[in-house]
């Protein structure tokens, strides 16, 4: 390929509206170009990396035994109520009507479609078990799109979905998809590592994700380096020991605490109440019922544990300044500083407790009287708790709940995730097989997730320098950059610089030649940019004495003769192709 036949508009400078250097190099490498926020249009450099990356993704899943199709991208939403997430999606949900006036969705997953045709085509458990997947574009009304390609309201996704008759196959597809996903990502370049994860809106009862370690990543992992445990923030848990046990005291007994409507100013003077010894309630609207909900008072709620061990489908603190959630507020006698579980608590409101409360004496909580709290409050015998989960968020330096050693914290990137559905929609969608004794029996589902267009992102984001891109060979647009210093189409330099063409064409490799009338500079500059992996030199001076240079986009220039050229790149092109197979 001449550059001069095909398009890379590259930028000297920096996008103003680019917050991450991912974002930057794919803009000023002429990857891709904006059309609007959250919708991308890809360059020839950015659709040939998107499509290495689906060709290794189609290649991992053929042989974990997927099988490939294609679903509609335009869904009736009838089968969305079915599953019951066209309410609980309804946030990410783009809905359109056509000429008709009737309406679909445009899909942002794809559950719904793949289990309705298992229902009509899987009737018998010999048809079993079945994976398939499909690459294709998906919709999500991003209310905030930002940081290019890694939250957008249209990106590129591979979406699998396995169907078995118990959950011992289930669980078998599960792994088969994990190691799938763990050679996908190797390929990629990418040093990508799973952590347990919250299933979320797509529910089921047991999830990975596969994150890219990245500061500018939308996700915190804690994770242990000696056991290598590992877990999203909403997922993760800690053996921190409960505060040491005290004694029952005597009755709760109500003190003045003007002013101290914190947790940090009761545990200052005159108060001196350590955050431990505190109570802290919140007051959460979950799907539209007040509940209220008890940590320690230096604990921070983990909104997305509640939910998920709630089964709550929207839950939001409760705000005194919206006057149905004032109302709440008046019931309890109180607003948020002294606000308490154990006085003018409603029967009908649930009381949530984090673990870490259980058994916990000598205590001190609001009043539920403006400017009061209570102390030596037992919060199993003065406290109504309806249930007890782990509701709060690790904290970095805690000891690993299996091992005990310090937990770190690091932000990543998500690029795949996946899940064990259960039959969460194989019931509610009909996808049942008659079982040998001639029982139906709901398939037992499994989903998985990769985001194409992210992940070619995330390559960036992890492997770039002050010049540009670093590509892994795997995913390079082109594995050579061919570079005449001097341009004339009958001059020496571009002579052999088409010959070597030809010659590295006909061996495999993928090369571009620059044959722009430009500075050397602005070659050198812009290759770097787009950072093909190795460029070869041909400058009249070089070639005068008998040498073309060969420069890894990351090492040092080696010079070689003329007549071994071609030889070298092609040593050099299957030495670096031996990592990513």
């Amino acid at each position: 390929m001449l550059w001069s036949q095909t398009f890379i508009p590259t930028l000297k400078e920096t996008p103003s509206d680019a917050e991450i250097v991912s974002h930057q190099l794919l803009l000023r490498a002429g990857l891709i170009r904006k059309l609007t926020g959250g919708l991308y249009t890809f360059l020839p450099m950015g659709l040939r990396t998107l499509r290495k990356i689906e060709q290794i993704i189609r290649e991992e899943m053929n042989r974990a035994g997927g099988i490939e199709v294609l679903m509609p991208a335009l869904q009736p939403p009838e089968i969305w109520q079915q599953s019951g997430r066209y309410e609980t999606a309804s946030g990410v949900l783009f809905k359109v009507r056509d000429s008709a006036k009737k309406e679909w969705v445009l899909g942002p997953t794809h559950e719904e479609v793949i289990t309705t045709l298992a229902a009509s085509e899987i009737n018998s458990y010999r048809q079993l078990p079945k994976n398939f997947y499909q690459i294709q574009t998906k919709f999500r009304d991003e209310i905030r799109p930002r940081f290019g390609l890694m939250r957008a309201k249209e990106f590129l996704m591979k979406d699998a979905y396995s169907f078995d008759t118990s959950d011992e196959g289930a669980m078998a597809s599960y792994k088969r998809m994990y190691d799938a996903y763990t050679r996908i990502f190797t390929r990629c370049g990418l040093q990508a590592f799973p952590v347990e994860a919250d299933t979320g809106v797509i529910g089921g009862n047991y999830s990975h994700e596969f994150m890219v370690p990245a500061e500018t990543g939308e996700n915190d992992v804690a994770y242990c380096e000696a056991c290598h445990y590992a877990a999203n923030i909403e997922k993760a848990i800690s053996g921190l020991p409960k505060t040491a046990a005290r004694d029952l005291g005597p009755e709760p007994e109500q003190f003045p605490t003007p002013g101290a409507i914190t947790i940090e100013s009761l545990a200052k003077a005159p108060f001196g109440i350590p955050a431990n010894r505190q109570i802290k309630t919140l007051v959460y609207i979950a799907d539209g019922q007040p509940v209220l909900i008890l940590i320690r008072g230096y604990d921070q709620l983990n909104e997305s544990k509640f939910m998920a061990r709630t089964g709550a489908i929207e839950a939001r603190p409760a705000d005194v300044k919206n006057p149905t959630d004032l109302v709440h507020f008046t019931t309890l006698g109180a607003l948020p500083g002294s606000l308490g579980a154990v006085r003018s608590v409603p029967l009908t409101w649930k009381v949530f407790a984090d673990e870490r409360l259980r058994g916990a004496n000598e205590m001190t909580t609001g009043a539920n009287s403006d400017g009061f709290h209570l102390r030596n409050v037992s919060i199993e015998r003065d406290i109504r708790v309806s249930d007890w989960f782990d509701l709060r968020t690790v904290r970095a330096g805690e000891p690993c709940a299996k091992c005990a050693k310090p937990l770190k914290i690091r932000r990543a990137i998500e690029v795949g995730h996946v899940f064990k559905l259960g039959t969460k929609y194989s019931e509610k969608l009909n996808a049942t097989f008659v079982a040998e004794d001639g029982s139906p029996h709901p398939a037992v589902m499994g989903c998985y997730g990769i985001g194409v267009s992210r992940t070619l992102q995330a390559i960036i984001e992890q492997s770039n320098d002050k010049d540009g891109i670093i590509w892994p060979l795997s995913v390079a647009p082109y594995h050579v950059c061919i570079t005449p210093l001097n341009y004339s189409p009958e001059g020496q330099p571009m002579t052999l610089g088409l010959q070597l063409l030809a010659e590295l064409t006909a061996a495999g490799i993928e090369v571009i030649l620059d044959d722009r009338d430009e500075r050397p500079g602005v070659k050198f500059k812009d290759s770097e940019l787009v950072g093909f992996p190795l460029r070869v030199n041909l400058g009249e001076k070089s070639l005068a004495k008998g040498e073309v240079e060969l420069k890894p986009r990351t090492g040092p220039v080696k010079c070689v003769p003329i007549a071994e050229a071609a030889a070298e790149v092609i040593a050099w092109f299957h030495t670096e192709k031996a990592h990513y197979v």
